[in-house]
């Protein structure tokens, strides 16, 4: 079996894994067992039961684990040959299932991993011995359902995840930050602010922009409009249906495979778009460039589709629709450098601006070891990896090279951003590509008469807008600064007699491009105002008798409280210059 890699921790969350399962195998001896990998923060194991099981028995499997460690069992390596390891198995149809599919792939035998009187099929590596895991390090977490290899058509495995620090420490200001995020949760909060929806009849991973969560969408993609239309970026538009050809042609129709919507014209069959960049090959195509015009800089905010696994769809962070802000550069070699420079500063400067700048860093992803999986000739694949590593360089990024992480076209400069409760997203991404123009046979002329293949820079700033905004509703737990809030100004009259004075401030502020909301409701003053505030307003204007004699409004900050009386004229400048500002 091939060898894996692993740091001390995951050697730990690995050796967990196997402890819980010789903690579940005492209380159901004949539970069939699953695979258990690690995962990001833990570790979680498959298993068929002969009974569903509550929360309530997590304790219990803890409890005995933790008397496991303190046996000090050892964790050793032995290998078996397939008829062995399938009479061992043979009451279990997962393992057997495992076992026959290494034989498949011409692998020799198969290695176990001995932990006191358990041995069970592995690749490893584990811990030497038990002692290593700190007792108080791991916590299980939850019981979920996951089928069989994840396909649905199989059953339904019963699904215990764990967590698993180095320290107690460590795992408790970890299940600090869980409690923070399950109270940022964008689902929930996207209900309450009634951002977007989720209609069966539309179906699952299609949500829905309610008018609040259109302001936030395009407040967003305006500011991307906004950085880059000075650079020398022009909008185009592309369709969202192609025929096959087109797919096939680029690469993408073999690499994405069943995550390609097909559809049907007439007798003509056409698919989905699940990327734009062959869309601006044709573009770039249509023209007669010289080496005068490079570099061509394209700018598409653009829809595009893939069919993502029922399981494996959440609120706005994965869908079926998935709105790109893409931009794709044709440029020369010498070019690239530039390019990339003008691309990071747009990225710092977005990221400044949401808050998020601050500990990122960039991820060089390359090659891995299976060339297979990937198009193009080794020759390319050097000149574009290195051409990548330079820029950041030059660029001062704080870079880490990563094998097997890029596209299936190029390498990639990705970039990794913490929200404010120090998650961690990948968000923006360059990529350097050699292959596409090749396959397009895209050309300029160059200062020789001759035709010159340019190299394609794809770039998104955000990435998927849906994922983004979803990160930006949890990283701002919806109380987002006054230039993204849907509603800028909640105008609160104590009383009807007072709505004839709250309808002219509304007015006013709506002349001057600021998105008010008058609260109207026939309720009391208090109840107006929790209202409001539970919406995340920026902004409460409270006004009564004393305002309307006095020409003013009582400002109510958002996190502040009362901020006093002033002028309609003072609190439009203000808050327009925090707008402009995007303070």
């Amino acid at each position: 079996m091939k060898k894996i890699e692993m740091s001390q921790i995951e050697k730990v969350r690995h050796s967990l894994s196997h402890l819980m399962t010789m903690a579940i195998l005492e209380i159901y001896p004949k539970a069939s067992l699953g695979v258990g990998p690690i995962i990001e923060n833990g570790f979680y194991q498959d298993y068929d039961l002969p009974q569903a099981i509550t929360p309530d028995i997590l304790p219990k499997l803890e409890k005995k684990m933790r008397e496991l460690i303190a046996q000090d069992l050892k964790f050793k390596k032995h290998n078996v040959e397939f008829k062995d390891a399938l009479k061992l198995y043979k009451k279990d149809i997962y393992k057997t299932e495992l076992i026959k599919d290494l034989k498949k792939k011409g692998e020799k035998k198969v290695s176990f991993y001995l932990s006191g009187s358990f041995d069970n099929l592995c690749a490893g590596p584990h811990i030497t011995s038990a002692k290593e895991i700190n007792a108080d390090g791991f916590k299980l977490t939850k019981i979920a359902g996951a089928y069989w290899k994840g396909d649905e058509k199989n059953k339904m495995l019963t699904r215990i995840y764990g967590l698993a620090f180095a320290t107690k420490e460590e795992l408790q200001n970890f299940v600090k930050m869980q409690e923070e995020a399950e109270k940022r949760d964008h689902r929930k909060l996207g209900a309450t602010l009634k951002l977007f929806t989720i209609s069966d009849l539309v179906g699952a991973g299609l949500p829905l922009l309610q008018p609040k969560g259109m302001i936030l969408r395009n407040e967003i993609e305006n500011y991307l409009w906004d950085l880059h239309k000075n650079k020398g970026y022009q909008r185009v538009w592309t369709p969202h249906i192609t025929k096959k050809g087109l797919y096939e042609t680029s690469g993408h129709a073999a690499k994405f495979g069943d995550e390609i919507f097909k559809v049907k014209g007439g007798e003509e069959d056409f698919f989905m778009k699940p990327m734009n960049c062959p869309h601006h090959m044709q573009i770039f195509c249509d023209n007669q460039f010289s080496y005068r015009d490079m570099p061509v800089r394209y700018f598409e905010p653009a829809t595009v589709y893939r069919y993502e696994k029922a399981g494996q769809l959440s609120g706005l962070t994965r869908v079926r629709a998935i709105t790109q802000d893409d931009g794709h550069l044709f440029c020369r070699v010498s070019q690239i450098s530039q390019e990339v420079s003008t691309i990071v500063e747009i990225i710092k400067a977005f990221y400044t601006t949401m808050n998020m700048l601050d500990g990122y860093w960039v991820r060089l992803s390359v090659r891995g070891k299976d060339k297979s999986l990937y198009l193009g000739k080794d020759d390319v694949w050097k000149k574009a990896e290195e051409a990548l590593e330079q820029t950041a360089k030059e660029n001062n990024l704080n870079y880490r090279r990563v094998e097997g992480e890029a596209a299936f076209y190029g390498p990639k400069l990705d970039f990794m951003f913490k929200d404010a409760i120090g998650r961690e997203w990948q968000l923006a991404t360059i990529q350097c590509d050699f292959n596409l123009p090749e396959r397009f046979k895209l050309s300029f002329i160059n200062e020789d008469g001759q035709e010159e293949r340019p190299v394609v820079i794809h770039r998104a700033i955000s990435g998927s807008l849906e994922r983004f905004m979803g990160i930006m509703i949890e990283h701002y737990a919806g109380a987002f600064p006054v230039w993204l809030s849907p509603v800028q100004v909640a105008i609160i009259p104590i009383s009807e007699k007072h709505l004839e004075y709250a309808e002219k401030i509304k007015k006013q502020l709506q002349e001057n491009n600021i998105r008010a909301e008058l609260r109207d409701e026939a309720e009391t003053l208090g109840k107006k105002i929790r209202t409001a505030e539970m919406q995340k307003t920026p902004y409460l204007l409270i006004m009564g008798d004393k305002e309307i004699t006095a020409n003013t409004v009582a400002v109510r900050e958002r996190s502040k409280g009362d901020a006093g009386a002033t002028s309609l004229e003072s609190f439009i400048e203000k808050i327009k210059e925090e707008i402009k500002s995007k303070k």
